[in-house]
């Protein structure tokens, strides 16, 4: 059975991967270093009622599995997470500062797959039992036969 979260007027269960890259691939992470970026996660999520199911950070790279509000998208998370994580590193480590002398911790873009217990084929039967022929993928009923 899923666990489903609720807002004020939404219930959902929205789980993503997501996977980023320090800059040229750089092994920073690594110590002190990793165990901050941790924590400075942990608290971007926090705050943005964002829930970590699992995590991992290595060397060059962060995995994230996350499920987020719908309000939230994906980049914004993203933004929120990597804005905040390669701000308050810079700030606190000035070998870092020195080495991404750019003001950028993370290369651009991510990896990004959403997760869930629904399949795409769950959905279709659900959809294909409300009505509709085979035939129309998408089909308006008015309830008068």
């Amino acid at each position: 059975m899923p666990e489903y979260r609720k807002g004020a007027h939404t219930v959902y269960d929205i789980k993503y991967h997501l996977v980023w890259v320090t800059k040229y691939r750089y092994q920073v992470l690594r110590g002190e270093i990793a165990e901050r970026v941790r924590d400075i996660i942990r608290e971007v999520c926090l705050s943005h009622e964002i829930r970590i199911i699992k995590g991992h950070v290595s060397p060059d790279h962060i995995h994230l599995f996350v499920s987020a509000p719908p309000r939230l998208s994906v980049s914004k998370i993203m933004q929120y997470i990597k804005g905040k994580s390669s701000h308050r590193l810079q700030q606190e480590y000035p070998s870092l500062r020195k080495r991404y002398w750019g003001r950028h911790l993370w290369a651009r873009g991510y990896f990004c797959a959403t997760a869930g217990t629904v399949t795409e084929e769950m959905i279709k039967a659900y959809i294909d039992q409300q009505e509709m022929p085979p035939e129309d993928d998408f089909r308006v009923t008015d309830g008068a036969q």
